[in-house]
């Protein structure tokens, strides 16, 4: 397995890489913050719709995505690899292939894992993190602001477009956007010293920031025209092409993984766009121009 892997040098704090039982790391002063995500073939990724470099990208990003909100960086990744009959020896060197091209892309490497025959094709990744202040979902406090780093509705827009095989100049950024996926380490980095509570955007904006006003006993209380003011011009001519609702994308997409934060008055964090706050009370709001109302947290459920 170490030749699928090979990376152009060994992370920092990594003593033994793949080749051996076990990956082994020095710790190091900070806390350590570790994640693991699963994606199956049929239930987060169809292979008619992707290459199998995204699949592999898609696998390291998105499990990244879950430090980024914590405001880690990533240390080394691990990767298990349940693989069908039918997939090929070239075929699986692709998956690697994406899997570490994504790792380079954060800083890291591939430094372990398992490789397992099933039914489908599935990915489950590992990733190992440090960070100084490790932001956490349930500390968000009432006059907080809630800020947005990335974009949100984008992906969404792309899925629709492969899955409708609608690749045009219209739609490519967005199916760009959810075929190879950035975690926003940098920006998780830049806001652990300053913002309350974190979360990425993976099952999209109403349901994950539902889930910090939940943790965090507050209600958030998001401005629709502040999101949509945020939004790219590729959105909307993605939601053009494939007739969606570009407010509906942006609101209960999923797989931005973007970041969203609640941070102190005051505090100008780069790359964070202001879209609502936090204030006493429990749930979600929706301020649609001088109109306050409820929002239902609808999103990505991988066990509707």
């Amino acid at each position: 397995m170490a030749h699928l892997f090979a990376a152009s040098g060994t992370p920092e704090g990594v003593l033994l890489a793949i080749g051996d039982d076990a990956a082994v790391l020095t710790p190091g002063n900070d806390p350590l913050v570790w994640t693991v995500d699963t994606a199956v073939e049929g239930i987060h990724f169809d292979r008619d719709w992707l290459t199998l470099e995204d699949i592999g990208w898609r696998s390291v990003m998105a499990a990244a995505s879950d430090l980024a909100a914590m405001g880690a960086r990533p240390r080394g990744v691990l990767s298990a690899l349940v693989l069908p009959p039918e997939l090929t020896d070239g075929e699986l060197e692709r998956i690697a292939r994406g899997q570490a091209a994504a790792a380079e892309a954060l800083g890291t490497a591939v430094i372990g894992g398992n490789l397992s025959r099933g039914g489908e094709l599935s990915l489950t990744t590992t990733v190992l993190g440090t960070a100084e202040h490790p932001i956490r979902r349930d500390s968000a406090q009432p006059g907080d602001v809630v800020a947005l780093a990335g974009e949100v509705g984008l992906a969404r827009a792309g899925m629709e477009a492969a899955r409708r095989r609608l690749d045009s100049p219209a739609t490519g950024p967005a199916i760009l956007a959810w075929r190879r996926p950035h975690a926003r380490i940098t920006d998780g980095i830049a806001a652990a010293t300053h913002a309350h509570a974190a979360i990425d955007l993976s099952d999209g904006l109403a349901l994950d920031a539902w889930r910090v006003a939940t943790a965090s006993r507050v209600r958030i209380e998001l401005d629709k025209d502040r999101i949509l003011e945020s939004r790219s011009e590729a959105l909307s001519a993605a939601a053009n092409a494939i007739s969606l609702d570009r407010w509906e994308l942006a609101l209960r997409g999923g797989e931005d993984y973007a970041l969203l934060v609640a941070m102190p008055q005051g505090v100008n964090l780069p790359g964070f766009v202001p879209i609502g706050r936090c204030t006493d009370g429990d749930g979600l709001a929706l301020r649609d121009g001088g109109v306050v109302g409820g929002l239902s947290p609808d999103g990505f459920d991988h066990f509707a």
